[in-house]
């Protein structure tokens, strides 16, 4: 045989050899014996790091739990802090496993992260000052100085879409968007209503939520691009959270306080393809 007639065998050896490789490169959350997941450090009620470092939270509950459904116990999770704008990032990079943070699913990000869930459905509403009265209602943010956290599409959901002329204030993070509430150099804060009960529950004297909700905003657990099994996997146990009454318990003892109107039943997913 010629050296010619081996090139065609050999390519199609060399080729299943490189599509092996890069199979192997594509490692699913499932063959993890620990977890890093990110959270975030700065959200009362949701995602907040203690001063011994520790982290607690409706968000911190939930990943611990679907860890453990995961099979990977409480003492093999790490909690690595991050913010909004951390997300696709942290995930493109393997810096973490998962991401529970408040993180709304939308198309956009869909082009980037795999999202399981959503395991909640919170709905965008706005944070004023106690005294605020002129603020009843979305259409009232007209004008005003309206705050939004790094990374968030919060307050393009008001202006771009509702094409309401708010002014943008832009912030690191919630937190800084509530301290410049406080501050008098904003005038109102909107995002999610779970974001914005944890800060309420913080002061119930400085603040006060207008309690007019506009948008649904669907809490997605983030794994890595293309891990559909990992995916399908945090899936079924989102399902078994809820159907054992694990959810309806987490949410009523971090926001039963608080007056929103919690759903206790199993949020209609969205699909991991």
């Amino acid at each position: 045989m010629r050296l010619r007639d081996l090139a065609l065998p050999l390519a199609a050896v060399l080729t299943v050899c490189s599509c092996a490789g890069a199979l192997s490169d594509t490692r699913s959350l499932l063959s993890l014996g620990s977890l890093r997941i990110g959270v975030k450090a700065d959200q009362p009620s949701l995602g907040l790091r203690g001063a011994d470092g520790s982290f607690t939270g409706f968000d911190v509950d939930v990943a611990l739990d679907v860890a453990e459904r995961l099979g990977v116990d409480r003492e093999d999770v790490d909690f690595v802090p991050l913010t909004s704008a951390q997300r696709e990032e942290y995930l493109r990079e393997g810096r973490v496993d998962l991401v529970v943070a408040t993180y709304s699913i939308t198309p956009a990000r869909k082009t980037e992260v795999t999202f399981a869930g959503p395991y909640y459905v919170a709905h965008q509403d706005t944070l004023v000052r106690a005294e605020e009265t002129s603020i009843r209602d979305v259409r009232d943010l007209e004008g005003r100085r309206l705050c939004q956290g790094e990374g968030s599409n919060s307050a393009d959901r008001i202006i771009e879409e509702r094409g309401i002329g708010a002014r943008l204030v832009e912030a690191p993070s919630y937190s800084a968007c509530v301290s410049m509430l406080a501050e008098g150099e904003a005038d109102a804060v909107s995002t999610d209503d779970l974001i914005l009960a944890g800060f309420l529950l913080q002061d119930r004297s400085a603040f006060k939520l207008v309690n007019a909700p506009f948008t649904d905003e669907r809490y997605g657990i983030g794994v890595a691009e293309q891990d559909v099994s990992g995916c399908e996997a945090v899936n079924r146990a989102i399902t078994d959270m809820y159907q054992d009454g694990t959810a309806e318990r987490l949410l009523r003892t971090w926001f039963g306080d608080t007056g929103l109107d919690i759903v206790t039943s199993v949020p209609q997913f969205e699909g991991c393809s």
